[in-house]
């Protein structure tokens, strides 16, 4: 069976085609070249002014892991389970308090109807990879995959202040990579979640956890080395020390040069771009963030933007979250350890664009969007749910192609934090190609989905089809077509057939040996046996969702 996209109006960068009319065809849920005359088109669609892109990628959404489950269970009042069949009811504003937690079934339909085909979770827990597996599996529509976290866990502590060889360190990450079907490995405020268990309340780059006498730099540069040295894709995800604290940019700058320049990503930069300039004591640091993430080109970022209404901040930096419960609305919040290996705290949080915080947190965000030189470099979150539900994508997506309607909505925020912002000098509006980099080609290419992302002959046959419309928030809430695998699933903003996606990981080799150490470690400190936190690909394509989908090296 050979399907036809005819006439549509292509956007695809990583063949730098920049709204080039051509067809497309599909095979087997393959992007192929022009069939013979003499094979059978069996359906054609007539895309004559229709925008075409390949399925966009969320490369940093919490959808899956013991966080995103306590947020659901501590937050019933903000679950509206919507069935697929209701499709208007779909279309979010950014204050859409029933996709702050939404469930894994609400999860995938949502995403699938704003043309989204993959997204990935950034912060899997090595010992809770099967839960957040489980979760995944059950998320419908799109490809999934995850970050493993290590920096703070305890063997690899020990293993930096024993100052045990960089490859006995590569064989860990690699194991700990095959055991939680990870695709990339995630830090989160380095060495802090463990030094919070031993009474430290914050932990600079180069101070000293002060139990193991290692420093958040020591760790990333062992993670940022290990993750190169296996030829893993995706370069070392970073959530820098200090998350959200006044002059902390300072803190971001520096861990720019914490891996020696071998290539890093700094997730969420918008709370790690905060000075200390004003009557506030608190200040948009964007300008020097900005000036550094162009001059690094080894560095890449996504941004995490904030936008109005309520939320759930949902992290593993069980420190930063204890100085924040204070702030949570409705005032609940869950920190928790878990086991030897990291944290975790859950706080309900209601941006208000009245707040001089808030406010100036919007600003930051989009002045770093906006002075990215490089959309190859700059990617397009919210860091799900914390800044904002990623069903806001379309309302932030037409901040970035819209100066007016950005200056508009610039001008109804708290007066001091507009004082505070060179937001409305920066007249740039981004162009459909830099939005399909941003969340579609750029995106691929960091992870290392070499088959997605694009529309080239070979690539899997995720595309998204929208009317091209003046008002961008529109277009992108409601693509007329969505196709993953080749599939039609989405005709008109509406769920036409349910399917499963893949599950994406990776699998550098490894020296086995490695396992006699953590055997015992295991026996000796952990709760459950090493095998057992082991997932197989069997687990993960149970009862026919999906599949496992190996990355090589």
């Amino acid at each position: 069976m050979i399907i036809k996209l005819k006439n549509g109006k292509i956007y695809d960068p990583k063949h730098s085609k920049d709204g080039v009319i051509q067809d497309i065809y599909i095979r087997d849920g393959r992007i192929i070249a022009k069939p013979s005359d003499s094979e059978k088109i069996s359906q054609t669609y007539d895309l004559t002014g229709k925008v075409v892109m390949a399925g966009a990628i969320d490369m940093h959404s919490h959808i899956g892991g013991g966080k995103v489950n306590i947020a659901r269970m501590m937050l019933p009042e903000f679950q509206e389970s919507k069935s697929y069949t209701e499709p208007e009811a779909h279309i979010c504003t950014p204050s859409c308090s029933h996709n702050t937690t939404p469930n894994t079934t609400d999860a995938g339909f949502r995403y699938i109807e704003m043309g989204y085909t993959a997204a990935f979770e950034p912060a899997i827990l090595p010992i809770n990879a099967r839960q957040a597996h489980l979760e995944m599996g059950d998320t419908p529509m799109i490809d999934k995959g995850g970050y493993a976290m290590l920096g703070s866990d305890d063997y690899l502590l020990r293993m930096l202040a024993a100052k045990k060889d960089q490859k006995a360190i590569n064989d860990y990450v690699a194991w700990t990579l095959h055991a939680s079907q990870a695709i990339g490995i995630k830090v989160v405020n380095p060495g802090g979640i463990s030094a919070f268990k031993f009474n430290q309340r914050k932990l600079d780059l180069d101070e000293n956890n002060k139990f193991y006498q290692v420093t958040p730099r020591e760790i990333l540069k062992s993670l940022s080395r290990a993750v190169h040295e296996l030829g893993v894709a995706k370069p070392l995800h970073v959530h820098c020390n200090n998350l959200g604290a006044a002059g902390n940019f300072q803190t971001t700058l520096g861990t720019m040069g914490a891996s020696d320049g071998l290539p890093m990503h700094l997730t969420h930069i918008q709370f790690h771009s905060y000075g200390t300039e004003g009557d506030k004591k608190f200040s948009s640091a964007a300008a020097q963030i900005s000036e550094a993430l162009n001059k690094n080109k080894h560095i890449t970022a996504d941004v995490g933007q904030i936008l109005f209404g309520q939320t759930v901040t949902a992290s593993g930096d069980s420190m930063v979250q204890h100085m924040n419960a204070k702030h949570g609305n409705p005032k609940k919040s869950v920190i928790m350890d878990i086991e030897c290996d990291a944290g975790c705290g859950v706080v309900p949080f209601k941006y208000r664009d009245q707040n001089y915080v808030n406010a100036l947190q919007w600003a930051i965000g989009l002045e770093i969007f906006l002075s990215a030189e490089d959309p190859w470099r700059i990617f397009l979150t919210t860091d799900h749910p914390n800044g904002a539900p990623f069903t806001s994508y379309p309302h932030l997506i037409r901040l970035l192609m819209d100066k007016s309607f950005r200056n508009e909505a610039f001008a109804k925020l708290n007066l001091d934090a507009q004082a505070m912002s060179n937001l409305t000098s920066l007249d740039r509006e981004y162009s459909l190609y830099e939005i399909a980099i941003m969340t579609r080609a750029g995106a691929a290419k960091l992870i290392g989905l070499n088959d997605r992302g694009h529309l080239g002959v070979g690539g899997g046959a995720d595309i998204t089809v929208y009317t091209d419309q003046p008002d961008r928030e529109a277009m992108f809430a409601k693509p007329d077509y969505v196709f993953k695998d080749g599939q039609l699933v989405v005709r008109d903003g509406n769920i036409v057939k349910v399917t499963w996606g893949a599950t994406h990981t990776t699998k550098p080799e490894f020296d086995i040996g490695v396992e006699k150490d953590l055997k015992d470690y295991f026996d000796k400190y952990h709760t459950i046996q090493m095998d057992n936190i082991k997932i197989s690909d069997d687990e993960i394509s149970n009862d026919g969702r999906g599949s496992v989908i190996v990355h090589k090296n």
